[in-house]
């Protein structure tokens, strides 16, 4: 009997979760009929977006960049809520003791550890860039084609499962705003943030003030900026601020360095401005029947259990 193909789109937290969980089985069952799983990522290494590169906008390829990761960041939330189940921060660090927080470095060798530990890099091919994926009913199966950036090559595949495991904190999502093209200082999306030792000496306006509007905002207030501007869309977090960062409501448009908002107030010798909007969920390289199209919900509609594709249960969206 001829074994079951699963492709796996990604090799970033999610995608070698789904990687560890089959590798887990495997080890177990001792089957003679496993599956032949394959992942495909884009970048150079393994951990997606917990990678950091200099680069913003496009990669050494010409593509879209993938990663928004930034220099100093730390995570969110206490590291226990993050742990995986059968690898503890205690087991990863030998019983050495550190905060709940931690830097972005440390996450990330501990994601990595654990999949060393498993070693289901052999699962992986760098440097892939899926093009297009659709189904066959003729056949029954997916086919894959897939861009080997390395060697310049188009590879066509095809596959009994596709597992969707790219994430969706890599496309930015862009407003629009009356008078951007008067403002002669530099607008960015935090997608392309990476060193808040850029902004020393400035004022800095900020759209946004989710999780990394604040976060964002105070690496800027750390690492030396003038000031700090914070346009919240709904409501702002009241918070205790330093004197030097401020919130007002949302920006109604722009007029050279002045920041006009719906409030009737104003700032005035804006240097930079900093787009903490979101991101989209971008699957361009799905068949139109096979594409999840979505706004950043967390139970986006058909997916049963916010995974199996509906109208094709075989495809998976991590």
């Amino acid at each position: 009997m001829v074994p079951k193909r699963i492709a796996i789109i990604g090799a970033g937290p999610s995608g070698l979760a789904q990687l560890h969980a089959f590798e887990n089985v495997r080890q177990t069952t001792h089957t003679d009929n496993f599956p032949e799983i394959v992942c495909y990522e884009k970048q150079e290494n393994w951990g997606g977006l917990w990678n950091l590169t200099y680069r913003t906008g496009v990669d050494k390829y010409g593509d879209p960049l993938h990663n928004s990761m930034y220099r100093s960041l730390w995570s969110n939330a206490p590291k226990e809520a993050h742990e995986y189940p059968d690898y503890s921060f205690e087991q990863h660090l030998n019983g050495q003791i550190i905060p709940s927080y931690v830097p972005r470095s440390v996450f990330y060798d501990y994601i990595i550890a654990r999949n060393t530990i498993k070693n289901i890099r052999k699962y992986i091919q760098f440097e892939m860039n899926i093009c297009w994926i659709t189904y066959s009913d003729k056949i029954e199966k997916f086919k894959v084609a897939i861009k080997d950036r390395k060697n310049d090559q188009l590879i066509m595949e095809t596959f009994d499962y596709v597992i969707v495991a790219t994430g969706h904190f890599s496309t930015p999502n862009m407003p629009e705003f009356d008078g951007t093209e008067t403002f002669p200082g530099r607008i960015l999306h935090s997608h392309d943030f990476r060193n808040a030792e850029e902004f020393i000496g400035q004022n800095i306006l900020i759209i946004g003030n989710g999780y990394s509007g604040e976060d964002i905002a105070l690496q800027c207030y750390k690492y030396g900026c003038k000031s700090v501007t914070i346009s919240y869309h709904k409501t702002p977090k009241n918070y205790k601020w330093p004197q030097c960062i401020k919130e007002v409501p949302s920006l109604e448009r722009l007029s050279n360095k002045t920041a006009y908002f719906i409030d009737g107030t104003t700032e005035s010798d804006i240097d930079s401005i900093i787009l903490c909007t979101g991101y989209q969920h971008y699957f361009p390289f799905m068949d139109d029947i096979l594409r999840l199209k979505t706004w950043n919900s967390l139970y986006p509609p058909g997916l049963y259990k916010g995974l199996f594709w509906l109208k094709q249960p075989k495809l998976i969206y991590l």
